[in-house]
């Protein structure tokens, strides 16, 4: 298996109505060398200000980003690329970014590399520490600056010291 830790940016709450305006991911390995950024012309007329400035883009701006078929197509060959076997989509957030890039991958290429499952790096950390109110993000190194690879970079941290620091078994 081969972890992708995503996080996406996006200009309101649900895909299809709103758009996903950039995305980041990281294969999950020693070196976090291996990473994507994909930046989404919008799919909709319809935004929020307030969703879209967290990704520090204006409007004017994201419809100048690529075309989303062409962005999906370049993420599902550079996942072959890094991954010799089976992807595992995990994100901080894998309610919201899966659901973006799920529906993007079946929207645009009809089919999803990463299947019908996800998971959530805050459910793995709560269950290590038996604690349903605990928190990883003291485990990033990485400031959490809302550019999705420094985000995902930042999660893909946490999720190696949860490995060899924690003691999460989970094979690389």
């Amino acid at each position: 298996m081969a972890y992708i830790m995503v996080d996406v940016e996006s200009d309101g709450p649900i895909p299809g109505d709103y758009s996903m305006i950039s995305f980041g991911a990281v294969k999950v390995d020693g070196i976090l060398d291996k990473t994507f950024y994909g930046r989404l012309k919008p799919v909709s007329e319809k935004f929020i200000p307030e969703a879209l400035a967290v990704s520090g883009h204006t409007r004017a701006e994201t419809l100048t980003f690529d075309d989303p078929k062409k962005v999906m197509n370049d993420f599902q060959n550079w996942i072959s690329k890094v991954c010799n076997d089976r992807p595992i989509f995990i994100s901080d957030n894998n309610g919201f970014d899966w659901m973006f890039v799920c529906w993007y991958f079946h929207h645009f290429l009809g089919e999803n590399p990463f299947g019908f499952s996800s998971q959530n790096l805050g459910s793995v950390y709560k269950g290590m520490e038996k604690d349903m109110f605990t928190n990883f993000k003291h485990l990033r190194k990485t400031k959490h600056t809302h550019h999705p690879v420094d985000d995902a970079k930042g999660n893909a941290e946490a999720l190696l010291t949860m490995k060899y620091k924690l003691g999460l078994n989970m094979k690389l």
